[in-house]
């Protein structure tokens, strides 16, 4: 049968992959923001420097501080390549979610499997990316068009699987004309497979979009499902299940990510799918791909390489990037 051999997880946001030097410009962009999330608060930017003044976060705003965290970074990733290299998996299992790249605006589907032969990055032109985006394109959507190999057989057969399961998950054989595969599947490809020929296969989580976003419960279960189905597949694939996203942003909420971190380690199902839905909002809904990886590897264990809170401005806004593996 085939099995899941390793899971990894890791932040995919565009400051990750922008020259520490740039970051003033992610947070430029942050001073526009009119619906900053932090703990079930929606604030403009200027009312959340004033919230969180007490933090005096002021002092993480330090050219030497950030180029420290985007060293530490740049490791984390490294030691994910690698362990990739070094497991060599036959399928990596991308959990992601889809930011209106293949869906369209009114049609987001709660889950959902791609099983086509294919699927291609479509890079989007520089000049529709806001210029804080831009020195991050080759990472997250790429500089040439290229098409990734995909699972057909095991993604068909997880549908099957997940229909049984009850879950009613959406499936795609081909990708929409002219829309790219997202961004956080270009990342996994680009920056933790790097050249690995290994085929992928999406599995798509709507974690931005209300109405319809998974819960944390809903979210893990999926999570054991997609490893029953796996297991339940005639190969002796080796897969490898890489969750792309989160933590916390666009506020960084390190109480929360510390939070969700200690309750992977300790394979606590009862607070991990406790988390309610109010926490999971905005960037910070992308834990549930990191809860999807966590249900589908609970038969390994969780090291937690690097937890880096790249603040950005006085307001807390940044990521909590994330860098872990379960092995």
């Amino acid at each position: 049968m085939a099995k899941i051999v390793l899971g990894l997880a890791a932040s995919h946001s565009p400051q990750l992959s922008t020259p520490c030097e740039l970051w003033a410009m992610h947070a430029e962009r942050d001073r526009q923001n009119k619906e900053l999330h932090f703990r079930g608060t929606v604030y403009d930017y200027d009312h959340l420097v004033e919230a969180r003044r007490e933090e005096h976060l002021e002092k993480e705003i330090d050219d030497r501080i950030w180029l420290e965290k985007y060293q530490r970074c740049e490791r984390g990733i490294d030691a994910l390549a690698e362990t990739l290299s070094r497991t060599d998996p036959d399928v990596v299992m991308i959990v992601g979610d889809d930011q209106r790249e293949m869906f369209l605006d009114d049609g987001m589907p709660t889950l959902a499997v791609y099983w086509g032969e294919t699927v291609e990055c479509i890079p989007k032109p520089e000049e529709e990316l806001p210029p804080s985006l831009r020195p991050a394109r080759w990472a997250n959507y790429g500089e040439r068009r290229e098409v990734y190999r995909c699972v057909p057989d095991l993604g068909r057969h997880v549908v099957e699987r997940m229909m049984l399961e009850g879950f009613d998950v959406a499936q795609l054989r081909r990708q929409p004309a002219e829309r790219s595969i997202g961004h956080a599947f270009n990342f996994v490809k680009i920056r933790i497979m790097r050249g690995r020929p290994a085929p992928m296969l999406p599995i798509m989580v709507n974690t931005y979009f209300p109405p319809n976003q998974p819960t944390a419960g809903r979210c893990y279960a999926f999570g054991r499902a997609l490893r029953r189905a796996i297991e339940s597949f005639e190969g002796d694939q080796r897969v490898a299940v890489v969750a792309s996203g989160g933590l916390s942003h666009f506020v960084i909420d390190e109480e929360l990510d510390h939070r969700v971190l200690d309750a992977f380690r300790s394979r606590d199902e009862a607070r991990i799918t406790a988390l309610p839905q109010e926490e999971l909002v905005s960037g910070t809904s992308e834990i549930r791909n990191w809860i999807v990886a966590a249900g589908a590897t609970e038969h390994l264990d969780l090291e937690v390489l690097d937890y880096v809170p790249t603040y950005r401005s006085p307001a807390g806004t940044g990521c909590g990037m994330g860098f872990a593996r379960w092995c």
